[in-house]
């Protein structure tokens, strides 16, 4: 008979729900779900844990390519400056960061990630990883005639990641933002048969909003600065998510920072997209913008939310713990079991990974985490 494993915490969180002290964890020796049952009834070689038990974090929003640029950027400057001194300093990816930067998360919790790739970058970090990785190869071309030459160059890409033939690794091609990819591209990204799922930086900052409302504001003084060619966009009189999600609506769609989403956006959200999942990565937004989302009104809809860290160009440190308090922090009301769902359970299901991610059920793998006032550890 095989060892088994058995973990007792403070509490025990299942992926839904925070149970009491009394409950013990059982796993096989491979980290599988075996069950979870009373203390009296565990029997010998309980391992009791100070904090709470929790399934492996979900990070379903971080760029590990930029794990190079901390600190290199400074707090404050709005997305649009931002991403351009991201384009101007970003140099060459270093190797030893990006690994620094996946043991940090993988020490921290984090079980599975969905990573933005602008190229091959993350390759050789993400071969054999004990980290499951979905690599969001994204495209991006505000000009329309080029749509097909950078829709090719990201699947040459996308092939690549697609060659890694590992099982805790997948990949898909999505569009980077709504004011990098022209009406050409979404089409062309629309119709790709088996890309799934879809994630999309979606309203980070009031000038995207107002890009499409007017053709006006910073964006343009951006594309600018780099040369590119805006003539052919045309603004729409409205915010810019109802201008893309149409093209996704029978996809799984992952909306990531959502920080000026609008109460129309998330309504026209649940009627065009009603599976759509609601990344947040509240960190980031303050960096950047020194805002937050409404949470308040993406839980009033009913919302199925999901955490992300961003990269380390935009945060200090990849932690989706740290997201926790963050919420924390400025939304006091909300119940610690509802957040912790929103890191283990929802982000596995954003992912498409919920089968073996995500929760303590018979037959999952998660990992085994153990949560207290001074941060998160894996234990398994």
């Amino acid at each position: 008979m095989t060892q088994q494993l058995k973990f007792k915490g403070t509490g025990l969180f299942d992926g839904q729900k925070i149970l009491t002290g009394n409950n013990v964890l059982i796993l096989a020796e491979d980290g599988t779900v075996v069950d979870i049952m009373p203390a009296e009834l565990a029997g010998e070689g309980v391992q009791e844990v100070d904090g709470i038990l929790s399934p492996g974090f979900v990070n379903t929003h971080c760029h590990l390519e930029l794990s190079h640029m901390k600190g290199v950027i400074p707090e404050g400057t709005g997305l649009p400056a931002f991403l351009t001194q991201v384009m101007e300093k970003r140099g060459p990816q270093d190797e030893a960061a990006m690994k620094a930067a996946a043991d940090a998360m993988w020490e921290s919790g984090i079980s599975a990630i969905g990573d933005i790739c602008n190229g091959t970058a993350t390759l050789e970090q993400k071969q054999g990883a004990p980290i499951y990785y979905h690599s969001f190869v994204e495209t991006m071309g505000f000009v329309p005639v080029a749509a097909q030459s950078r829709l090719d160059y990201s699947l040459s890409v996308l092939e690549q990641f697609r060659h890694l033939n590992d099982d805790m690794h997948s990949c898909s091609v999505v569009p980077h933002a709504p004011y990098s990819v022209s009406k050409a591209l979404f089409s062309l990204l629309s119709v790709m048969p088996d890309n799934t799922p879809i994630s999309i930086h979606n309203q980070e900052t009031a000038a995207e909003n107002q890009l499409y409302k007017d053709k006006t504001g910073a964006f343009l003084d951006f594309y600018r600065h780099f040369g590119m060619d805006a003539t052919a966009f045309e603004a729409t009189g409205g915010t810019s998510l109802p201008a893309w999600l149409p093209y996704f609506k029978h996809l799984p769609v992952i909306l990531v920072h959502n920080t000026f989403s609008t109460k129309e956006d998330v309504q026209f959200t649940k009627q065009q997209a009603p599976d759509a999942y609601w990344c947040l990565c509240p960190l980031a937004n303050l960096y950047i913008e020194n805002r937050l989302p409404d949470i308040g009104l993406l839980r009033s809809e009913g919302c199925t939310i999901t955490l992300g860290t961003d990269s380390l160009a935009s945060n200090h440190q990849l932690s989706i713990w740290e997201e926790i308090q963050a919420v924390r922090a400025h939304y006091s009301e909300i119940p610690l079991e509802e957040i912790l769902q929103w890191a283990t359970l929802n982000g596995a299901k954003a992912l498409g990974i919920n089968a073996r991610y995500g929760s303590f059920e018979k037959g999952k793998q998660p990992g085994v985490i153990v949560i207290t006032d001074k941060g998160s550890r894996r234990i398994y």
